[in-house]
């Protein structure tokens, strides 16, 4: 259980923390530490853990990482193995504080998963993540010795909201704020892509479900053993989704929840937090990753929304990693089959991030501020650019049509189609590797999809070898034409660089692989057919009847290089990524019957096209 759990808190970018050996370690070395209970406006207590710099000649800035997972190690005698967001940050020497947000751990108090922002409270019972956040950077500045008066907050996925968060607060002390791989919607992110619940989110929800009684340093939660490693036959064996109530209790408060709010209701309108990010005032540096199988929607619609709503000091960086990579250090930044390059991880906590806290921190933003806009990788060409806004300037929207088994830029004037059977018995699988996956599997965002263009329920499009080098920048539309003999379905679009047939091996990657004519996924996504028109007021198909479906893929930066060719893959199921549509329509699919489930005809028009927005 131990293992599992882990495993779970690996991927959602947060690292258990346990006792060291302190002659061995920087931070015990360094740093004192103390554990302190701060009052809320509303009389609860939050546990909180404050590593000081033991040189005591200069003050320091304070950095903080608000977490619904654990502040351990428990105990003023234990010390966590690293602290701050990098090596490079710890050594450089920040107060450096964590605190279990309300209803965890060691804190009092009911947790409410992402819980809404509160914009007009009305009395000391209004208690929201900013106003926790606000109490607690007052009691730190005027509590904490040696402090400057200036602080920053980070946080990487669920912590990265909480970053995001702290935004809402209007603390003046707070400075600078690093959203990572942060949720900004859980309707968009993490547990739903387009209102298409990801199954592979499944085996975690206990995890964010029942409530725990008291104070505690040991989760009060268990993790399901399905009694397999092949999630795909576990999943297809167990049929509709109702059938899963069996291994979640009732005590399992966000499963409930997860089944009775399918559509994007009040319940999760109230717990996004991008339409309140206006007016902000603190410096803010998002972080994603281009191939983050978890949280992408949510660090580039951050980053947009604040470049729209406010004048503050706003840039970002994506780079090619996967869920929190950029706070390992991998000597080579792999993903799945492809390696992108050495030490990328390194220099982006040494020039990116280490420089952006010291500016506005410790420099109080003044003198020469050396980044830019955008610090973004181009994973085609794996090299870093920098912009000075993002998407670039100098992009164009382009058109290209699904025709015939073509992708083109020419339309043709008669319309014709391609078609396809999608049977909910045989679904076809998001990666061909048979496993357990722990949570949402990372290597599928640039897995080799040669596997999927050879079965006959994904229709296949493809330009002719390019004669030379096309960057994409910037977000992609698929602007879809669809029929369907059922009512309801489910519409998959993938973007793949294939790569020529003289492409070098990479055996140190992957030695039982060969690269020639690999299919790698560049940009994917799901729109859960039923929400097409409205994510709130979900909609059958009229059978047989020709239908707009539109699907905003996630920018990319991604050249495909002279000799490459660019794919597009369209399908209907996605498993067990995603959940199975039944292909009739019913009022919520948590509660679809066996019998709803029903093979069905789809067709792609060839008036279909996918704009690409490019590089000049």
């Amino acid at each position: 259980m131990k293992k599992l759990l882990s495993i779970v808190l690996l991927i959602f970018g947060v690292l258990l923390s346990s006792a060291q050996d302190n002659r061995l370690n920087y931070v015990a070395e360094n740093y004192t530490k103390k554990e302190v209970h701060i009052k809320m406006r509303d009389g609860s207590e939050l546990f909180t853990v404050i590593y000081s710099p033991k040189d005591t000649s200069k003050k320091y800035p304070i950095i903080m990482q608000r977490t619904p997972y654990n502040s351990a190690p428990y105990g003023e005698g234990l010390f966590k193995k690293s602290i701050s967001p990098s090596e490079t940050m710890m050594k450089e020497g920040y107060i450096v504080v964590y605190q279990d947000v309300r209803g965890r751990f060691m804190s009092d108090g009911l947790y409410d998963n992402m819980r809404g922002f509160i914009p007009n409270k009305k009395g000391k019972k209004d208690t929201d993540e900013a106003s926790d956040t606000y109490d607690t950077i007052d009691w730190l500045v005027k509590n904490v010795s040696n402090n400057n008066g200036n602080v920053g907050t980070w946080g990487i996925s669920y912590p990265g909201f909480y970053a995001t968060y702290s935004l809402l607060s209007n603390h003046p002390a707070l400075k600078a704020v690093s959203p990572q791989a942060c949720i900004a919607d859980f309707f968009f992110d993490d547990f739903h892509h387009n209102g298409a619940y990801l199954l592979s989110y499944w085996k975690v929800t206990p995890l964010f479900g029942p409530q725990k009684t008291k104070r505690t340093t040991e989760p009060w939660y268990k993790f399901t053993n399905t009694g397999t490693n092949d999630d795909y036959q576990f999943f297809l064996d167990a049929g509709p989704l109702s059938n899963l109530d069996k291994y979640y209790g009732k005590e399992n408060e966000f499963w409930q929840q997860l089944k009775d709010h399918s559509s994007y209701d009040d319940f999760w309108q109230k717990r996004g937090i991008l339409q309140h990010l206006n007016n902000i005032k603190p410096a803010v540096m998002t972080v994603g990753g281009w191939f983050d199988a978890e949280d992408l929607y949510g660090p580039l619609n951050t980053y947009s929304t604040i470049e729209k709503s406010s004048k503050n000091y706003n840039t970002i960086v994506m780079g090619p990693w996967s869920h929190g990579d950029w706070a390992r250090n991998s000597a080579k930044q792999v993903i799945g089959n492809i390696n992108f390059g050495d030490s990328i991880s390194g220099y982006y906590q040494k020039n990116i991030e280490a420089n952006f806290f010291r500016h506005f921190l410790k420099n109080n933003g003044k003198g020469e501020n050396k980044l830019p806009e955008a610090y973004v990788f181009d994973t085609g060409r794996k090299e870093w650019k920098t912009y000075e806004t993002w998407p670039p300037q100098n992009t164009t929207k382009q058109d290209f049509f699904l025709q015939g088994n073509q992708l083109t830029k020419i339309a043709k004037r008669n319309i014709s189609f391609e078609e396809f059977i999608s049977d909910p018995k045989k679904p076809v699988p998001h990666s061909e590797d048979i496993k357990q996956a722990g949570l949402t599997p990372r290597k599928y965002m640039t897995d080799d999809q040669r596997f999927a263009a050879r079965r006959p329920d994904v229709i296949v499009f493809e330009t002719e070898v390019l004669t030379d080098d096309t960057t994409l920048a910037g977000e992609i539309l698929a602007q879809l034409q669809v029929s369907t003999t059922g009512t309801d379905a489910d519409w998959i679009v993938k973007v793949i660089d294939v790569f020529p047939n003289d492409e070098p091996e990479t055996k140190d990657v992957a030695p039982y692989l060969k690269m020639s004519n690999y299919h790698m996924m560049v940009r994917s996504e799901v729109m859960r057919g039923r929400f097409r028109n409205s994510f709130s007021k979900p909609e059958p198909f009229v059978a047989n009847e020709k239908t707009a479906v539109n699907i905003k893929l996630q920018d990319v930066f991604h050249t495909f290089k002279k000799g490459h060719k660019i794919q597009i893959q369209v399908q209907s199921t996605w498993f067990p990524f995603i959940d199975l549509n039944p292909q009739t329509f019913v009022d919520n699919i948590f509660y679809a019957k066996p019998e709803d489930f029903q093979k069905q005809t789809h067709r792609i028009y060839n008036d279909s096209k996918i704009e690409f927005t490019v590089l000049k």
